[in-house]
């Protein structure tokens, strides 16, 4: 397999980058996105076998119980991020070891209902939040410790919404393999 290859297995819907204006309209879009999310992953793995959900999107990436998983750690710690950010003045956030996270008992369970059933409750609670932020909410930051970088909450929809299709691209990939990379 070629790098290019990799990369684009890696990469299914591209690298996030956010753009220089973002545009209400835009923003309202990124929240429809987060707001999809639970059920288009409800979707697509609710029908799968054990040997379904062990399946890999690339060579030594995850397996489809893993994404889904780790889409249910990675955004409650966006969800607190956001809440961190909108009452104390930027935050340092804690970053995690999402690789070692994805190895625990709970990321290698079968069983996808439990993470499929936060992942619905939390981007409720989460797009009930977005849909409620004045436009000088977007301008609040949070700094993350592992980049030294400040990030604004605008966005930051943006890069969650991109990790939704991100990760539904992966689990789609994985199907599309059929245990190719297992």
């Amino acid at each position: 397999m070629t790098s290019d290859e990799l990369h684009q297995l890696k990469f299914p819907v591209g690298e996030f980058t956010a753009p220089a204006y973002m545009p209400s309209s835009l923003i309202a879009t990124w929240i429809d996105v987060i707001a999809e999310f639970p059920t288009a992953v409800k979707e697509v793995t609710q029908h799968l076998n054990s040997t379904q959900k062990n399946w890999k999107y690339r060579p030594d990436g995850w397996c489809i119980k893993q994404v889904v998983h780790h889409c249910a750690d990675s955004h409650m710690n966006a969800f607190i991020r956001f809440k961190l950010s909108l009452t104390e003045d930027t935050p340092k956030i804690r970053p995690y070891f999402e690789d070692k996270w994805a190895l625990l008992i709970d990321s290698q369970d079968d069983h996808l209902e439990n993470s499929i059933l936060l992942l619905t409750g939390l981007h409720n609670k989460w797009v009930q939040l977005l849909k409620s932020l004045q436009h000088s909410d977007y301008e609040k930051q949070f700094m993350h410790p592992e980049h030294g970088t400040h990030f604004r909450l605008d966005e930051t929809i943006g890069t969650y919404a991109w990790h939704c299709q991100h990760h539904l691209a992966h689990i789609k990939l994985a199907l599309e393999a059929e245990g190719k990379y297992d």
